[in-house]
């Protein structure tokens, strides 16, 4: 870290340095190659005599060595080591002629243009009340106390609970998707900005839209597939998918309508996500 003092950051050759916190920052640290050693499947880092005791999520691939070891502890006060090493595994699928158009929403987490509706989970409502009375048993426990460092833990365990699930969900799903098309288009959507409106901010931050379109991104970039992004201002709800007329207005409360011009019967999330592919492959 450059402190304000150093000629690094004078020279404007580094940012004004953020401190860590202890109570808010990610504990965790980074080994190069030269301050661990793996041999025969156990990790030791440096200064330690004996291997860790880990229990693997799964094997390394055959014959690879890991580069880099980064050793993090998460707010619940589980510990992690992850291995940086290359996957021979990891290669370019074969093509495949599908291609998808995605709309994204809250009542069903995706919409595909093949008419198919990924339901959503909603992993924060579902432990909700949970969540509720471990915090209000925190806001009664007094400053800097034992009872209130025990509390604290059991909602930190609680808010890691729904994001494991919601990141074990994402990642089947975003593998699915990449696998099965060679063409994806998502809609480049400003979540940020969404979640101003404090109405749905709860609901937009549990689907994780963010989370998802990275996943897809980079396993799309180790497989060969394309992802396009189509602009958010293009209308494609308002627009109708069989003869391309677009409406004037249309309420989030409409759900299926009918096109005045071909009188085409519509499903607002379906007909999105056609136009979505449509626009997105005639930008390719």
């Amino acid at each position: 870290m450059c402190k304000p003092g150093s000629p690094g950051f004078w020279g404007k050759r580094s940012r004004y340095p953020r401190f860590k916190s202890k109570r808010k920052s990610r504990a965790s640290a980074e080994y190069t190659r030269s301050a661990f050693r793996w041999r025969d499947g156990q990790l030791t880092l440096a200064k330690m005599e004996t291997p860790l005791t880990i229990v693997w999520s799964r094997p390394l691939p055959e014959g690879a060595e890991p580069s880099t070891v980064t050793v993090s502890r998460d707010a619940a006060g589980r510990w992690f080591v992850s291995l940086l090493v290359e996957d021979p595994t990891v290669a370019v699928l074969p093509p495949v002629g599908a291609a998808v158009g995605i709309d994204a929403g809250i009542t069903s987490l995706l919409t595909l243009s093949t008419g198919e509706k990924v339901t959503n989970p909603r992993h924060e409502r579902a432990d909700r009340r949970k969540l509720a009375k471990a915090q209000r048993d925190l806001s009664r426990k007094g400053k800097d106390t034992k009872n209130r460092a025990k509390a604290r833990l059991a909602v930190a365990r609680i808010h890691c609970r729904i994001a494991d699930r919601r990141r074990d969900h994402l990642h089947k799903l975003s593998t699915r998707l990449v696998r099965e098309n060679q063409t994806v288009v998502i809609e480049d959507l400003s979540v940020r900005n969404m979640l101003r409106n404090h109405s749905l901010a709860r609901a937009i931050s549990d689907a994780a839209w963010t989370h998802l379109r990275g996943m897809i991104e980079y396993k799309a970039a180790w497989y060969g597939r394309t992802v396009i992004a189509v602009d958010r201002w293009y209308p494609s709800t308002k627009t109708c998918s069989a003869c391309g007329r677009i409406n004037t207005a249309m309420t989030l409360g409409v759900r299926v309508w009918t096109c005045p011009g071909c009188d085409a019967v519509h499903d607002r999330d379906v007909n999105a996500a056609k136009n979505m592919l449509a626009a997105g492959l005639a930008e390719r």
